[in-house]
């Protein structure tokens, strides 16, 4: 019956086929005006491209191989310069090994995790566990039909497979995919996507919700086995897919508005608004002040760094309360940890009990999943939330920094699935499996985060930096394709580094939009 769903919608979805061109057509003429970036030139690129494949024995090609890296990063990515050398390479090395997870298929294009092909992956080694991660990571690529046919992937192909692994762990796919629309603004496949967003929801719902509302799921199908929380046969009410739920239900409720189906928007915000509730009510602990896992047994785990995600779609209220949840980020037995967070509290008397390195264990150790999801969700509540006085912007800067430092192996860049906390060890040593793992983010956590680019609307942006006043003097974020304009963010303390001016300043397509002369949220109108 599913196949037979899914067909009916592709064959009334061909008639939007000339519409989509279109689409793709304006975003190339909006761009042909400006068709390099306007400050940096992509020396410091090809560069850092030149050393990366000059390290890489390439035991795996996929679309784009090395030899071609630099033409098509060039073409598709931001670039970016900083005074701090780590963080620079390691945005640029995280970009290249993005690249070569990029995979065609028989059904589009996809992003592979693995680069080796892994037994419990499905069908071309696609696996959904990040799938959030690598769209809002891909939403910054020039070329929508990358992200766009990955996402088709999902929802209208795999999904009909006989062995089908799309819900084989929990995801964020639809509060992904609105954000992927703040950027491109792409109304024909929002609209393309939304009923069958719409019926994944309610297909989570049928699987996974309980009597009672909240969501149920185990460690292992979170992507996150060997949890202090346990485990991969309980049915746990986690933070994660709560957390997830509810950003797919906040977002589905605004995809809904921007098309104008007031019954789906009131639909999702309804769900929305109830699960929030139920999360408040049985995930926060008000003794440890922190979103914990809770058994069947109604007995709450240890806190684990998941207690951070509903801060990722902006959960909790705007409530002092909350904000003490995140005393435990720099507390050395809570999750900070000399080679960056940890995903369980280290005071626990079972941290890191489970092994090491023989499966994969997430009692403790690092794991670049979780690190992202943690920055993303400290972001949030640094720019989003006023009772946040207990935690400030050095400490994000801290932790991308340490998460970029870690990103290395016998003094080369590496990506593998998770490190000890206290030597930066990659715990599954030399399996090439683990090489260039695809299972975070970094690039988007720069743009989004770091430098602070916030999408308002088709005209407009609110830049809301993350880096503290006095720590760079300089810094450009060049090449940054948003609803077919080319932005240019740039910080020149003195004026002298790029001779565009004292300050921060937005450029769009060339344009100066917007100026301060500090570092500090500036909003531009892009007309």
């Amino acid at each position: 019956m599913r196949k037979l769903i899914v067909k009916g919608m592709q064959r009334r979805l061909e008639k939007k086929v000339l519409l989509s061109l279109c689409f793709l057509l304006n975003i190339w003429f909006a761009c042909s005006s400006q068709e390099k970036p306007f400050i940096l030139q992509g020396d410091v690129l090809k560069e850092q491209v030149a050393y990366f494949n000059s390290i890489d024995d390439e035991s795996v090609v996929n679309f784009v191989p090395n030899a071609n890296a630099y033409d098509w990063l060039i073409d598709n990515v931001p670039l970016f310069e900083c005074p701090d050398s780590t963080i620079q390479r390691i945005y640029y090395y995280r970009w290249w090994s993005f690249r070569k997870h990029l995979k065609e298929t028989p059904h589009g294009f996809i992003f592979t995790e693995f680069i080796e092909p892994v037994s419990h992956a499905g069908k071309y080694n696609a696996i959904s566990c990040a799938l959030g991660h690598h769209i809002y990571e891909g939403r910054w690529l020039h070329n929508p039909e990358y992200i766009n046919q990955y996402i088709d992937f999902w929802l209208l192909n795999e999904s009909t497979f006989d062995s089908s692994k799309f819900h084989a762990f929990s995801s964020w796919l639809s509060d992904a995919v609105h954000n992927l629309y703040l950027v491109n603004y792409d109304r024909v496949s929002i609209a393309k996507w939304l009923p069958l967003l719409d019926e994944d929801y309610e297909r989570w719902e049928e699987e996974r919700q309980l009597p009672g509302g909240m969501f149920w799921q185990y460690d292992v199908r979170d992507g996150m086995e060997e949890s202090v929380s346990g485990g991969r046969k309980i049915q746990n009410r986690r933070p994660t897919i709560n957390s997830y739920m509810y950003g797919n239900a906040r977002a589905l409720g605004k995809i809904a508005s921007l098309l104008g189906n007031e019954t789906l928007k009131q639909k999702y915000q309804l769900k929305a608004n109830q699960l929030k509730q139920l999360v408040l009510d049985s995930l926060w602990d008000d003794t440890s002040k922190f979103f914990r896992t809770q058994h069947p047994n109604g007995k709450l785990a240890p806190r684990e760094a998941i207690g951070f995600i509903p801060w990722y779609f902006n959960l909790p209220p705007d409530d002092a309360n909350y904000q003490n949840a995140w005393l435990q980020l720099q507390d050395t037995a809570g999750f900070k940890a000399p080679w960056g967070l940890t995903t369980a509290e280290r005071r626990e008397p079972t941290f890191r009990t489970r092994g090491s390195g023989h499966g994969c264990e997430w009692d403790g150790a690092i794991w670049p999943f979780a690190t992202t999801q943690t920055l993303k969700a400290l972001a949030n509540f640094l720019t989003t939330y006023q009772q946040n006085k207990k935690i400030n912007p050095k400490a994000f800067y801290d932790e991308i920094l340490q998460y970029a430092v870690s990103h290395q192996k016998n003094g080369q860049p590496y990506l593998g699935e998770y490190q000890d906390e206290r030597t930066g060890y990659w715990l599954k040593g030399d399996n090439p499996r683990s090489s260039f793992y695809n299972h975070s983010g970094f690039c988007d956590l720069i743009i989004n985060d770091l430098i602070g680019l916030k999408p308002v609307d088709e005209n407009s942006i609110l830049l809301k930096p993350l880096v503290p006043p006095d720590q760079w003097e300089w810094f450009c974020l060049d090449n940054v394709l948003y609803n077919g304009r080319i932005l240019t963010i740039v910080w020149d303390k003195t004026g002298k580094r790029y001779g565009k001016g004292e300050g921060l300043t937005i450029f769009s397509n060339g344009k100066k939009v917007s100026a301060s002369k500090k570092l500090e949220n500036l909003k531009a109108n892009l007309n």
